[in-house]
């Protein structure tokens, strides 16, 4: 039995020896270091904003009527293309024309009682001239030519409104354009008692359109006018279309705790895909510079680690606020270079570096430490770990933590 437990004891101690030696031997794989590069090259710059909008005719009138009655006559339908003037719609013109014609009798009687009441206050004035009637007598007469002469008046104004009216029963077209919508039918009665009846929408020119966009109160301090602007309609998905902001609308709208704001952008429409009421998906380019010397914006936020580089291995630094970093050889070395605009994800570079150079802009550390023989791994959470050392019997051939 001893010699067994001794047998033991020695297994154990051998086991021991064995874990220190390979923990003492630096037996690790190497931990390469790669770097990755990127081009300085020629590109372009954008930012952009999304936002969804209605597509509408650039100018658009409502026609109404200002008369009550019966609608009559309908000279036109949807899509009907009309000229400024044309008539287009008629209102029963019955009543309209009887209260014209009592407005005209109405002034032929002022005129009457005007002829009266001057040939009366001219007896009365030669008269009083030769003191056969009294003052009271002559301002009386007076007074009753004065009030007939207003009355006359008035008449002819009320012959004038009712010419006036019998005029709105006959509708035209305020400008040349295209019948949108048609609101009436034949026969149907409008009342104009407050709010002016609709009876068409005409489009002046649907060659020339403009969408209408909803844009976030985050986004719109980046949105100016003249900027470029493409968008798509879901009725054409393979068609980008494009256009230009036109006005920035300083009103905001809240609608369920979002506020937004209206932009207004063109929308040439020569060959009439757009249709009034589309909703339009825009994308608005709030920066853009084109053709200008780039480089990806993560090489500026490179710098090489000290703790990666091998003993042959140097940095050479330079002053400057922001700095791209090269490799020639062993040799890590910045440029410091003036930066431009930037979209996050590219940034002009306006000096400092020439195009074509390859800067860095990451590392990739592969390989690392070997697994430990089956059986002679370490549980113990506590048992220091190895420092990274070198392999004793490689060389510095590659650059290795």
């Amino acid at each position: 039995m001893k010699k067994t437990s001794k047998l033991w004891i020695l297994a154990g101690i051998l086991a021991i020896i064995a874990v220190a030696v390979w923990l003492l031997s630096g037996n690790k794989k190497k931990e390469v270091v790669t770097f990755e590069t990127e081009k300085v090259e020629v590109s372009d710059i954008q930012t952009s904003i999304t936002a969804t909008g209605t597509i509408e005719p650039v100018t658009s009138v409502t026609v109404g009527t200002q008369v009550s009655g019966i609608v009559s006559k309908l000279y036109v339908d949807y899509n009907s293309v009309v000229k400024k003037g044309q008539v287009i719609a008629e209102l029963d013109k019955t009543n309209l024309t009887s209260e014209l014609n009592t407005a005209k009798a109405n002034l032929a009687s002022a005129q009457s009682s005007l002829s009266y009441q001057l040939a009366n206050f001219n007896r009365y004035k030669t008269l009083f001239d030769k003191g056969l009637v009294s003052a009271d007598d002559f301002e009386s007469a007076r007074l009753s030519y004065q009030q007939a002469n207003q009355q006359v008046a008035q008449a002819r104004e009320s012959v004038k409104k009712a010419q006036t009216n019998l005029g709105y029963a006959t509708i035209t077209s305020p400008i040349d354009g295209v019948v949108l919508s048609k609101s009436v039918e034949e026969g149907q009665t409008v009342a104009s008692s407050f709010n002016t009846p609709e009876l068409f929408v005409i489009a002046k020119d649907l060659t020339d359109m403009r969408v209408i966009a909803d844009i976030d109160e985050a986004d719109i301090g980046g949105v100016k006018e003249g900027q470029r602007v493409s968008f798509t309609v879901d009725a054409f998905p393979d068609d980008i279309f494009q256009g230009s902001v036109q006005q920035v609308r300083q009103e905001a709208t809240t609608e369920s705790n979002v506020v937004t704001y209206e932009v207004v952008i063109s929308a040439r429409n020569n060959d009439l895909k757009l249709k009034p009421g589309l909703t339009a998906n825009v994308t608005i380019f709030t920066l853009e510079k084109n053709h200008v010397l780039t480089v990806p914006s993560k090489a500026l936020r490179f710098t090489p680690n000290e703790a990666l580089l091998t003993k042959e291995q140097t940095i050479k630094d330079c002053q400057g606020d922001h700095k791209l970093w090269t490799k020639e050889g062993n040799t890590f070395i910045a440029h410091a270079v003036e930066i431009g605009t930037t979209n996050g994800v590219l940034t002009e570079i306006v000096s400092g570096i020439s195009e074509g150079t390859a800067v860095l802009s990451d590392f990739n550390i592969s390989g690392g430490q070997a697994e430990m023989p089956q059986g002679e791994q370490a549980s113990n959470p506590f048992m220091p770990r190895p420092r990274n050392n070198n392999n004793k019997s490689g060389g510095n051939n590659n650059m290795k933590k």
